[in-house]
């Protein structure tokens, strides 16, 4: 029943949310996620689910780039809704480790719950959908859609990544690009060489268009 409560009210919190961290983005991550705990040994899918379903609840970039809103926000649902310490506690811990923090900074998980959801919410970071939610991102922060004068950067910390303001196109350098090879589970790794495949291409087609060399001679 919990599972079903809470799916309901991130539905409605999210409904007309603008920046591709909406309600569908996080029902894929979620049914992603559950496939996924299915393959993988020692996994609690209650907890994976409760998890996935509230990774976005107060997610850092919309919320002062305080890191411990989420699980705050998590918590205080689900001790509104009676949920045992035990499994809040471990909820908390997931939704702590899911977010990429740079380039240069490693995502390390602490369960086989964590692995999954992480996996799951990269997936939704790549591929066509990827590329969509990282433009509506984009237009959403005012970013440009590109400037070759502004180069990608390698971050090396969190608070580095944090401050980034750079236009959309370099998060596919500083990003996207690099997250299919920092994914634990093997059907996640599978999934993300398909999506990843597209993504190279879109850029490419992307550059080819914007400098004009897709155009014939005549033009």
């Amino acid at each position: 029943m919990i599972i079903e409560t809470t799916a309901a009210f991130i539905e409605e919190k999210f409904r007309a949310e603008g920046s591709g961290h909406d309600w569908p983005h996080i029902r894929r991550v979620w049914q992603v996620a559950r496939a996924l705990a299915a393959q993988t040994p020692g996994t609690d899918p209650e907890v994976t689910e409760l998890a996935a379903l509230l990774h976005d609840i107060a997610d850092w970039k919309f919320h002062g780039g305080d890191y411990e809103a989420g699980p705050r926000a998590a918590r205080a649902w689900l001790l509104s809704q009676q949920v045992p310490e035990a499994t809040i506690a471990r909820v908390e811990q997931v939704i702590r480790e899911v977010s990429f923090k740079g380039l240069g900074v490693e995502t390390p998980v602490s369960s086989p719950e964590a692995a999954v959801v992480q996996d799951a919410d990269r997936l939704d970071a790549i591929g066509a959908i990827g590329v969509g939610r990282a433009f509506a991102y984009g237009g959403h922060k005012g970013r440009p859609l590109h400037d070759p004068a502004v180069p990608p950067v390698a971050h090396a910390d969190f608070e580095q990544y944090k401050q980034s303001t750079t236009p959309t196109l370099n998060h596919f350098y500083e990003k996207l690009l690099h997250l299919k090879d920092r994914l634990h589970t093997p059907a996640a790794r599978q999934l993300a060489a398909v999506r990843h495949h597209f993504m190279e291409q879109f850029v490419a087609q992307f550059l080819a268009e914007w400098e004009g060399t897709d155009l014939p001679p005549q033009l």
